[in-house]
């Protein structure tokens, strides 16, 4: 069953989570660290919220610690999107204060963006390989539960690019690398494989290249570094053999970690 997560992380007990949607009612799901990783592995778990048919939504944060949001369509069809804040609860009573004292006080409050998401991969391509391979493989991940970052899910009109770029990178356990000429020949593209060779060498996410229409030499002259890794082909493996071994490799990262 398709969710996305949000996590959340240190939240005080007494916090309220406010959860809006927009399209169809879906369960909204507020886990601990313990009830998330047994929701992944599909064992018994304990959850705050429940089926939501009107939003805005608020879940009390029952105790202080780390926390995580699931929200999925229980697998019925459709789609939903949603914003999550992260608002203070109940506040101390007020006291008496002077005019005087008012340049002193200060008043914030906790945006959507103060929020990241976290992924199981990110997929970084090239447009012109969209409709053969990419397309495909990131519907066939998703289908496999799995939070993919893919430009189609996540980027609405208004976002910033690089931005958005740049947290589904740092966000995302796993960097999918769709190469090919049309990726080779790519501004962006290589904007994001240097993003993801970077936490690659750093050991903070764990690369895998899938090669379409590409020789090994076109990968050797491109990035000499890429073309020493262990690559899948599309001209070898079907779309659902490569994403059954990367789901594969992911869960079993995730069960090592657990």
């Amino acid at each position: 069953m398709e969710y996305n997560v949000y996590k959340l992380g240190n939240l005080a007990k007494g916090k309220i989570v406010e959860v809006t949607l927009k399209g169809n009612a879906a369960n909204v799901l507020l886990l601990d660290s313990s009830n998330y990783n047994n929701y992944k592995k599909g064992r018994r778990y304990k959850y705050y919220g429940g089926f939501v048919k009107k939003s805005p939504f608020r879940i009390v944060v029952p105790n202080s610690g780390q926390w995580y949001l699931v929200i999925n369509l229980g697998g019925y069809r459709g789609r939903v999107s949603t914003s999550v804040k992260i608002l203070p609860g109940i506040m101390p009573a007020a006291k008496n204060f002077n005019t005087s004292d008012l340049s002193s006080l200060f008043l914030g409050n906790t945006s959507s963006n103060d929020i990241e998401k976290e992924y199981d991969v990110f997929i970084s391509h090239a447009t012109e390989d969209k409709d053969e391979v990419v397309r495909p493989l990131a519907n066939a991940l998703k289908n496999r539960n799995l939070n993919v970052w893919y430009d189609e899910f996540e980027l609405k009109i208004g976002d910033s690019l690089r931005q958005k770029i740049d947290k589904g990178v740092a966000n995302s356990k796993f960097g999918i690398v769709i190469l090919s000429k049309n990726f080779i020949k790519k501004g962006w593209t290589n904007y994001e494989l240097d993003g993801l060779i970077t936490r690659s060498v750093s050991g903070q996410q764990i690369l895998l290249p899938i090669w379409h229409n590409i020789t090994k030499q076109e990968v050797m002259d491109y990035s000499p570094s890429i073309a020493d890794k262990v690559a899948r082909n599309t001209s070898v493996n079907t779309i659902e053999e490569i994403a059954n071994e990367i789901a594969e490799i992911i869960k079993g990262k995730d069960d090592k970690n657990v």
